[in-house]
């Protein structure tokens, strides 16, 4: 994948969100970790509305799932303000689907790239190799 200058990697868990900025120009890649963003609370993550034990036992899995909101929450906020033009997101698959259920139109016209993997916990680089193998 070729990542525009300026563009915004989201990489996410379900506990844990990085954001990155390519400062590179194409078709260099070279990640700049940014500041973490301070994400608001919400309860819209699967079963928000029905918080019973028959509805969704797993208490962790809730946990993720509203993470996973308040992260479209904030990444929403930010294409619609223009802070960026271009958006890859790199996330887990399963925070990656809770993570499409919350994208506003103006953020999917921003993405230029979804990356299936779990690398929140890794470097900068294995997050670049893993983009340009995209």
């Amino acid at each position: 994948m070729i990542l525009p200058n300026g563009a915004i990697v989201a990489v996410l868990d379900g506990e844990k969100m990085r954001i990155l900025r390519n400062k590179g120009h194409e078709p260099r890649i070279e990640l700049i970790e940014l500041p973490a963003p301070n994400l608001e609370e919400v309860s819209g993550g699967s079963g928000g509305r029905h918080r019973s034990s028959t509805a969704n036992p797993d208490i962790a899995r809730l946990a993720e799932d509203d993470f996973a909101a308040a992260a479209a929450a904030y990444l929403n906020r930010e294409a619609l303000a223009g802070s960026f033009q271009h958006v890859v997101i790199v996330a887990d698959p399963r925070t990656l689907g809770e993570l499409r259920r919350h994208f506003h139109p103006t953020l999917s016209g921003k993405l230029v790239g979804q990356i299936d993997r779990d690398l929140a916990k890794h470097s900068a680089e294995a997050i670049k190799t893993a983009i340009v193998a995209a």
